[in-house]
């Protein structure tokens, strides 16, 4: 079986990818990237497939037609290393807001702790995030308040988009009744998890806002998680839950 395979969702960071890529290969503990690129008009895919030659085996890219949100991106991904027998999948950005050196202790969560789920959690000790303006932190510390008080969850850091799945979780949950698309996603994937009875553990992390290349967040991304959570929280009354052992 694989180890450990990283989901980077690209979409117009020629700015960042190759640096990513060569940051996370010069780690001591192997990992696999796949690039989820949305048919990038700024080239992100070629610069991919130029460094793959250098990668053989290890860096490998999955395109897509166009921009169809994070939440498919990271479907297909989940696809993607279900089919390869991975055993643990991770989730992070291509702009370096999460740290690659970071990816090994939500590995050490998974491993050590039996964490089914490990999370790169900004709110479980303090609110760690630097170069966001005020207004934003705000705003993102409230929505993770606001789903937790909706969906009981005990998670400090419910749109957290660093994760590190085991495939257990991804085998057990239903791809196809995933509803949300853009950052609701990342809530609606811990809150399937939660629903499970997988076992979640946080790990505090420094959130550090991209220096390169653009911002993708919109009102209308927390426009549906406003009300997404709420429709998520409705329907889950009507659903079973196979509980698993975690």
């Amino acid at each position: 079986m694989h180890q450990n395979l990283v989901l980077i969702p690209t979409y117009n960071e020629k700015e960042n990818v190759e640096r990513m890529v060569r940051k996370v290969f010069s780690l001591k503990t192997p990992f696999e990237i796949l690039i989820i690129d949305d048919n990038s008009p700024d080239g992100t895919a070629a610069i991919v497939e130029r460094l793959m030659p250098e990668f053989p085996g290890l860096l490998h890219i999955l395109k897509r037609a166009g921009k169809q949100g994070l939440g498919k991106a990271y479907l297909a991904g989940f696809h993607w290393a279900l089919e390869r027998d991975y055993e643990y999948i991770f989730e992070m950005d291509c702009d370096f807001s999460h740290k690659p050196k970071d990816l090994k202790r939500l590995l050490t969560a998974c491993v050590e702790q039996k964490a089914s789920l490990a999370i790169g959690s900004r709110y479980i000790s303090g609110i760690n995030v630097i170069n966001w303006p005020l207004g934003r932190v705000i705003m993102s510390y409230l929505a993770s308040v606001y789903v937790r008080t909706i969906t009981r969850m005990k998670i400090m850091d419910t749109t957290a988009g660093f994760k590190c799945y085991h495939r257990k979780v991804l085998e057990t949950i239903d791809f196809d009744n995933i509803r949300l698309k853009g950052y609701g996603f990342q809530i609606e994937m811990k809150f399937k998890t939660w629903k499970h009875g997988f076992k979640i553990v946080e790990v505090p992390i420094i959130f550090k806002d991209r220096k390169q290349g653009t911002s993708k967040m919109s009102g209308g991304i927390f426009n549906e998680a406003l009300w997404g959570v709420l429709k998520m929280k409705i329907r889950s009354w009507f659903v079973s839950y196979k509980k698993v052992n975690p």
